[in-house]
């Protein structure tokens, strides 16, 4: 028996965060609205002719995937031009980081896309809400380094403020893939 069912604590009628993103990443995995369009992407994905290069974008040779180990590069530029917006005199460091991020952001994308591609459904819907968000996040800081490249320092560091919360989202989304899903584990 389900002793979490008969649970009538106030903690239990008004479930955390955490619970409620739960829920709502479950609900994310069963929903097939989108299977149509995930499964064309994936083929076409599947089909571009990598050769050797597939296997390098899924980590074959380090033994697990390398989109984890390639997000670190734009995920540490932009958390470090985050830390020195705060701080005088280091706007173009700032600058310089944003624009190393979003190259960075380039491989990263391509190794996700190839894992992605090989994904089974369930894990394939919450990967594709994790590459949209990705592009959020990467719009956001393009916005921002075209902003502070324009000379407007502070609407530059406000949209990598929008472009940070996006992270957190995306970040979220391919822990779940990663972990909750257990991609991670599987053979490259």
């Amino acid at each position: 028996m389900n002793l979490s069912a008969l649970d009538t604590s106030p903690a239990a009628a008004h479930p955390t965060i955490s619970e409620r993103w739960l829920k709502s990443l479950d609900r994310l995995e069963r929903a097939t609205a989108a299977d149509p369009a995930i499964r064309l992407l994936q083929r076409g994905i599947r089909s571009l002719p990598l050769g050797e290069m597939r296997d390098l974008l899924r980590g074959k040779p380090l033994g697990h995937p390398v989109h984890p180990v390639l997000v670190q590069v734009p995920m540490g530029c932009w958390l470090s031009a985050s830390v020195l917006d705060f701080v005088p005199g280091t706007q173009h460091a700032a600058t310089t980081l944003t624009a190393v991020g979003l190259a960075g952001a380039v491989p990263a994308a391509v190794a996700g896309w190839v894992d992605w591609a090989e994904l089974p459904p369930e894990q394939a819907r919450v990967g594709l809400a994790h590459a949209v968000s990705n592009v959020a996040v990467t719009a956001c800081y393009a916005a921002s380094l075209t902003a502070r490249l324009c000379g407007r320092s502070a609407k530059g560091r406000l949209l990598a403020l929008g472009g940070a919360a996006a992270v957190a989202v995306s970040g979220a989304l391919g822990g779940h893939v990663a972990y909750r899903q257990a991609v991670g584990s599987h053979a490259t």
